[in-house]
């Protein structure tokens, strides 16, 4: 069915509505509850309906009972009105002249419907006179038949299952129960007829093609007046009502109602819920419509706001941002500032987030009619969003590149400070060993100092790279002038601390060789101590272990010999010691110092060198003495035919003996040194046994004597 059919058959059904309920219960409501007239769900042997008018002993209102009737009346279906209505008058407890009013209004109210009327007569009938009114007589011109009866007689006419209660019937009837229910059937039926017309308008309103047609129709955001998920869960209620109950039947009465099928109360439900059903899933689809265009709308507003912020106060605290200081402290306050430009930034990242959550979920959906428009903005939001991170991660390297390099050049010039620091302080080592160290040390910081410049070159250079590359996100300002200073500066720092690490280079070299001579200073006064003390051990060895003169004269030769080449050894280490110390003082006058050890050591050198010459002298002069002994002795002692007259020389032998005696007598006296001091050479057991040989040889030599002058001697001996 097309729409201009259901729209059609939805007004047939709403114009057959308000036909059914020309009049509403809830506004004669008090009169209903006084139950003037009631149907019972009853039925005549024709299928006629039975209206029962129940009349009291009070003086009923006519007016009231009319508008009872026409309510009544136009509960049922025309089909229904046509099988005709048979009208109980209860007038056992009314007088005749009411119910003879109350059954010519009938002739007013419903002339056409009324096929027969039961006035139902008390006991005690009422007076002739009163009855003389034939109401059969009046057949044609009231249109319906009207019998007189007592209430047992109603069974020939209405079968007992169709009578209530109070005409010895079974029907159930409660009037209060089923006004009631009327009340809810009547409000249902208003809320969902009115329902249903603004369903019809806004689903109407939003099927307009065209903008122009929509701006003329209904407002989009329009809701309707009630709740349509209430509307159809009282509407499915009445219905399960209808069809468990009927709408008049109680839970142990007989079920049956005047709303069932043929007064069109199920039917009529039904359709008005679907009805409702069918006009409730096009509106939600119109909400949905509704919905996704104003999240779509909401997201176009929200990526506008979020792309405005970033390409507007966003880049324009980045644009502002362009240093990289020139100190630890200054870069730092600049990361403190761009963490702070990070953070708001990070919120309106946050709202990227949460939109590009939505846009994903709108895609997922699968309108194509939204597809290009969502994707645009997705990718619209994407491109500023991501170059604005990009932008501020390039800042923030660029900041901690920049702490990278300060903090560097900080800590090469703390350690400038210190090479210059020690540099400055005039040395005064104790040692060669000492100097060593220092010398070490200096060596070490300076390498230190060249990792230092290194490193610095490096993480300068790599700055400048990333100081080279910041145009490209520039958004076109021009930033070479601002760069251009970061440049300077950084150069400037490298430039700066180059120079100072060269002037700490020449000072080390100097330093270098003032130690390396102060070194040397020290090592020529070792020596020269050592050759001191090496002059005195050749001179305590001299002293303690050359004391022999040997047992003949070439054995007293060959420690001649010995002895001059030992005074060769010693002049050597007399010589060396001088030239150290003559070294020292020129080292002493180039360092501009004294020396500690020149005015202790070459007096000592001289005055053991001093003793030394005495005890060597003494020495050649006992060797010599000892050499011309033994030579001597060695003449006379040796047989020698062909020079008797040599033998008989007697000077010779007065000159041997007065040799020997005066070397025995050299033997026991001291070596005196220039100072005064003296000093034996060897032990007095040695000089002894020296003296013991040189006696035995004396006594030799006189022995030859005197064999030379008694020959008879030497004859008688042999």
């Amino acid at each position: 069915m097309g729409e201009a059919g259901r729209q059609s058959s939805a007004r047939s059904r709403r114009s057959e509505e308000v036909c059914w309920n020309k009049m509403e219960a809830s506004v004669i409501l008090p009169i209903l509850k006084k139950k003037l007239a009631f149907l019972s769900g009853g039925k005549d042997r024709r299928s006629g309906l039975i209206l029962t008018i129940p009349l009291c002993l009070e003086q009923t209102n006519m007016d009231e009972l009319s508008v009872t009737l026409d309510y009544l009346l136009s509960i049922p279906s025309e089909k229904c009105k046509a099988r005709g209505f048979t009208v109980i008058v209860d007038g056992r407890k009314s007088q005749w002249n009411v119910v003879k009013t109350v059954v010519l209004m009938l002739q007013n109210v419903v002339p056409a419907e009324v096929s027969l009327v039961c006035v139902v007569k008390p006991d005690e009938f009422w007076d002739k006179k009163v009855t003389h009114f034939c109401f059969w007589k009046e057949k044609d011109r009231l249109g319906f038949e009207v019998i007189l009866v007592s209430a047992n007689k109603l069974t020939r006419y209405i079968e007992p299952c169709q009578l209530t209660e109070d005409f010895g019937g079974s029907l159930t009837y409660d009037h209060m129960d089923w006004l009631n229910k009327r009340l809810v059937f009547e409000k249902f039926t208003k809320e969902s007829t009115s329902l249903l017309d603004e369903l019809a308008l806004i689903n109407n309103g939003s099927d307009k093609g065209n903008q122009q047609e929509k701006e003329r129709s209904v407002d989009l955001n329009f809701l309707p007046s009630v709740d349509p998920e209430t509307v159809l869960q009282t509407g499915h209620e009445l219905l399960s009502e209808l069809q468990q109950r009927r709408f008049n039947g109680s839970e142990g009465g007989v079920s049956w109602s005047p709303m069932d099928d043929e007064l069109l109360a199920q039917p009529q439900v039904m359709k008005l819920l679907d009805s409702l059903r069918e006009q409730y899933t096009r509106y939600q689809e119109v909400c949905r419509q509704r919905s996704k265009r104003t999240q779509l709308e909401e997201i176009q507003q929200k990526v506008l706001q979020v792309v405005n912020w970033l390409e507007g106060p966003g880049s324009e605290q980045l644009r502002a941002q362009w240093g990289i200081g020139d100190s630890i402290r200054a870069s730092q306050a600049l990361q403190q500032k761009h963490e702070e430009i990070e953070s708001q930034h990070s919120e309106w990242f946050a709202v990227y987030v949460e939109l590009n959550q939505q846009i994903a979920a709108l895609l997922n959906a699968g309108d194509e009619e939204d597809l290009v428009e969502l994707k645009s903005l997705q990718q619209q939001l994407s491109d500023v969003c991501y170059r604005q991170a990009s932008q501020l991660e390039f800042r923030q390297n660029l900041l901690q590149a920049a702490l990278e390099f300060h903090g560097v050049a900080q800590d090469l010039s703390q350690q400038l400070d210190g090479l210059l620091g020690m540099l400055c302080v005039d040395v005064a080592p104790a040692d060669g060993a000492s100097i060593q160290q220092t010398l070490k040390l200096l060596e070490e910081k300076l390498k230190s100092v060249d990792v230092g410049l290194q490193g610095l070159r490096e993480k300068g250079q790599g700055l400048l790279d990333q100081i080279s590359n910041q145009a490209s996100w520039a958004y076109g300002k021009d930033v070479t002038i601002e760069n251009k200073e970061n440049v300077d500066h950084i150069q400037g720092v490298m430039e700066d601390m180059q120079l100072r690490k060269q002037r700490c280079e020449d000072m080390v070299d100097v330093r270098r060789l003032k130690m390396l001579q102060m070194v040397q200073l020290f090592k020529c006064e070792e020596d020269a101590a050592q050759a001191v003390e090496w002059l005195s051990e050749l001179l305590d060895a001299l002293l303690k272990t050359h004391i022999r003169l040997g047992d003949d004269a070439q054995e007293t030769k060959v420690l001649l010999e010995k002895h001059r080449k030992f005074v060769d050894v010693a002049q050597s280490t007399y010589d060396y010691g001088r030239q150290l110390l003559q070294a020292t003082v020129v080292l002493c006058q180039s360092l501009r110092c004294t020396s500690r050890s020149s005015g202790e050591t070459l007096p000592r050198l001289n005055r053991v060198w001093k003793q030394f010459t005495v005890a060597s002298e003494e020495r050649v002069h006992r060797l010599e003495m000892a050499i011309a002994f033994h030579s001597n002795a060695e003449k006379i002692l040796q047989d020698c035919p062909e020079e008797p007259e040599a033998i008989n020389d007697e000077e010779q032998f007065d000159e041997i003996e007065a040799v020997g005696k005066s070397l025995l007598d050299r033997l026991t006296v001291p070596v005196v040194y220039p100072d005064g001091t003296e000093q034996y050479f060897g032990s007095p057991s040695d000089m002894a046994s020296t003296a013991e040989h040189i006696r035995d040889r004396m006594k030799l030599v006189s022995l030859k004597r005197q064999q030379l002058r008694h020959p008879e001697m030497m004859t008688a001996e042999s």
